[in-house]
């Protein structure tokens, strides 16, 4: 999820990566970008604030906000699941406050000794997010790369972000990517469809889902479901591009078999939104499920996996591709007709 100057945007944290059929994971064409230069900087806010002594709080959170000066009244005020706000104390004291509760909450305190565990460090999503950088500023010659901090959410299903107050960051919520088996994302609600990704395979996915809604927000009011299923095809498109090493079943979240069942399903798919009118429908309430996380896609067979428009939406925007060569990541993205995209891609399912 993305947020930006302390407005909420929906990103691709929570919602599932969907399915790009050509070469999606294990391309040979991927560019070299081993001469791309990317200073990555990574902090982890979960162990610096985990290694607080709560004795000397007062001292250990001046110290906290001297390292992050702006993110940690952010990341207390918005990413955790409660908020301390009481007018006889100014923000100071309220972070401090915050920080207290955490540390030594029970339940809070065992989630931070629980990422600790898990994450002793990030040396290997740190190698993946510089590599999705390298792709990045490939494409996007322009691009700043962020800075990255890692927090704890308090399991408030912060997966990824993004923030700018005077610096642009990335943050990352280490408790949201402790494995399926984590007993304690059931308690508060996560469903069993959605944990299966909540594991440290998902990072790099999440992170680069939450760049990519920074730059091109996803906008459902007034919209076809084509027109949202394009947009969701781009953002996996992007994925595709920036992250070329990473398998198709974790940039799509999807099992083995679900990619399967699209695969030989694609005109049955395709043919089930033209028979239910549904391809211009404007109504989100018929529609938005089928551009969104679920635990299969209604009206189709069990089998079927959730987010269906977005995969297919993704086979169009190939479609558009093939259509124009030479077209650039940019250039692809900055088309916004969706009636356009469908006429230029002369989609033909197969």
């Amino acid at each position: 999820m993305a947020l930006r100057k302390g407005a909420k945007r929906l990103a691709g944290a929570i919602l599932l990566p969907l399915l790009l059929l050509q070469a999606c994971g294990n391309s040979t064409d991927a560019p070299d970008v081993s001469a791309v230069h990317v200073d990555l900087q990574l902090r982890r806010l979960d162990r610096d604030l985990a290694a607080i002594d709560t004795a000397q709080l007062q001292a250990g959170v001046a110290q906290a906000l001297a390292k992050y000066p702006r993110f940690l009244p952010f990341y207390v005020s918005r990413l955790l699941p409660f908020v301390i706000d009481d007018p006889a104390l100014d923000s100071v004291q309220r972070i401090t406050a915050s920080v207290g509760h955490m540390l030594t909450d029970r339940d809070l305190r065992g989630v931070f000794d629980t990422v600790a565990a898990h994450f002793p460090d990030t040396k290997q999503e740190e190698r993946q997010l510089v590599r999705g950088f390298q792709y990045m500023k490939h494409y996007f010659p322009d691009y700043r790369v962020p800075e990255v901090i890692c927090f704890v959410s308090g399991l408030n299903n912060w997966t990824a972000i993004t923030y700018e107050d005077s610096g642009k960051v990335l943050g990352i919520g280490l408790d949201m990517f402790l494995g399926k088996n984590y007993p304690y994302y059931a308690s508060v609600g996560i469903p069993d469809y959605m944990t299966r990704r909540l594991s440290p395979e998902y990072i790099v996915v999440n992170a680069f889902r939450a760049v990519y809604e920074e730059l091109y927000p996803f906008a459902a009011e007034g919209r076809t479901l084509l027109g949202m299923m394009l947009q969701r095809g781009k953002a996996q498109y992007f994925l595709q591009q920036v992250l070329p090493f990473v398998p198709d079943t974790l940039q799509f979240g999807y099992t083995k078999a679900q990619l399967d069942w699209c695969t030989a399903n694609e005109a049955m798919v395709y043919n089930f939104f033209i028979r239910e009118n549904l391809v211009y429908e404007t109504n989100w309430q018929k529609v938005l499920r089928y551009v969104n996380d679920g635990p299969n896609s209604t009206g189709m067979p069990q089998e079927s996996p959730g987010n269906i428009g977005t995969w297919l939406g993704t086979r169009i925007i190939e479609a558009y591709v093939q259509q124009h060569p030479g077209l650039t990541l940019p250039q692809l993205l900055g088309v916004t007709d969706a009636q356009q995209i469908l006429r230029e891609a002369k989609y033909k399912p197969r």
